[in-house]
């Protein structure tokens, strides 16, 4: 591997609906790239929403604060060098394509993945309780179950989770970022 893509900076963002294994892929492909010398960094949505965007509620407004608040981290990691996974739910199609030209205007790179679990999956696998709350009344707005999640059209990878390991989807996505000169 030559210096150069080591300090070559990207967002991968990971969407998809709650519990389709985005966090779990992305932590897997950050192990790799770090033992390869690359910077990685991963932007959780469950921490980002506890550190840097407190204070928002789960409205379509507040979801759109979130994804830009986090598409600007990610950009500005990604033009600093370093691979920044951003497992992050980003239900609607317009949010992310705003991230998407924050990267373009840039010039850092930016890759849409989607982790394309079907809901009942993600249900059963609930890693968060969330499917159980929503299905007792205790919540409500659950991403894919009773608030929209708008599925990338043309993402530039979709994983289907539920049919590979964790292992065999970040391959996949470590592939695509070799493709790119990003790997």
């Amino acid at each position: 591997m030559n210096q150069e893509n080591q300090v070559t900076g990207a967002t991968i963002w990971l969407t998809g609906l709650p519990s389709a294994g985005k966090t779990t892929i992305a932590y897997e492909l950050a192990t790799r790239l770090r033992e390869e010398g690359h910077r990685v960094e991963v932007l959780d949505g469950d921490e980002i929403r506890t550190f840097l965007t407190a204070g928002l509620g789960f409205s379509r407004e507040d979801r759109h604060t979130n994804v830009q608040r986090i598409g600007f981290l990610a950009d500005l990691l990604s033009r600093n060098g370093v691979k920044t996974l951003v497992p992050v739910i980003a239900p609607y199609a317009d949010s992310r394509e705003a991230v998407r030209k924050r990267h373009q205007a840039s010039g850092a790179a930016y890759l849409e993945v989607h982790v394309a679990t079907p809901v009942e999956v993600c249900s059963e696998r609930d890693v968060k309780g969330l499917y159980a709350k929503q299905a007792a009344g205790e919540i409500s707005g659950l991403t894919g179950v009773d608030d929209p999640y708008e599925a990338p059209e043309s993402p530039d990878l979709r994983i289907e989770s539920h049919t590979q390991s964790v292992q065999e989807s970040a391959a996949a996505l470590y592939a695509l970022l070799a493709e790119r000169g990003l790997a």
